[in-house]
């Protein structure tokens, strides 16, 4: 039996700033683009359905699920991942204990990055409604709600 031939695509986009050219099949997610073939492994893959938000990444400034959107979508866009999020969010949740076990603070740094962009002082109510993609399974949200306070009005 002959092996099915593995057809790719070139796909273009900017990524933290800098235009790449990926070769993809085109059904690989934009997860799978980041973490298999450009190897930057900071978004994490934590369910596949996008239920934790492990692997929020902005597009064109938006917060997304990576294992969600295909790579033909995003052709010609801007993607943001956590290697290129201002490192004030990533050092207020160190400081505050936020980080825990860390799978899940890559996706919660980008979606509080993302945030802070839209809202400079956001309310609880606005942090919590903004971050209830982004599930932290070891314990409760507190030290992550204080991080993200910490950060109201610093100019992120």
């Amino acid at each position: 039996m002959m092996p099915y031939p593995r057809v790719e695509k070139e796909f273009t986009f900017r990524l933290n700033g800098e235009e790449v050219r990926v070769r993809a099949p085109p059904g690989y997610t934009l997860l799978e683009v980041l973490r298999h073939i450009l190897h930057l492994t900071g978004t994490k893959d934590g369910c596949s359905s996008g239920d934790c938000g492990a692997c929020t990444v902005l597009l064109d400034g938006r917060a997304v699920h990576s294992c969600l959107t295909l790579i033909s979508q995003v052709e010609g866009r801007e993607v943001t991942t956590v290697e290129a999020v201002d490192e004030k969010v990533a050092e207020a949740y160190a400081r505050h204990g936020a980080v825990q076990c860390g799978y899940c603070t890559p996706g919660f740094v980008v979606a509080t990055a993302s945030l802070l962009s839209k809202i400079t002082n956001p309310s609880d109510g606005e942090i919590r409604e903004w971050l209830r993609g982004n599930l932290c399974r070891c314990t409760g949200y507190v030290k992550i709600l204080k991080a993200v306070e910490s950060l109201a009005g610093d100019g992120v």
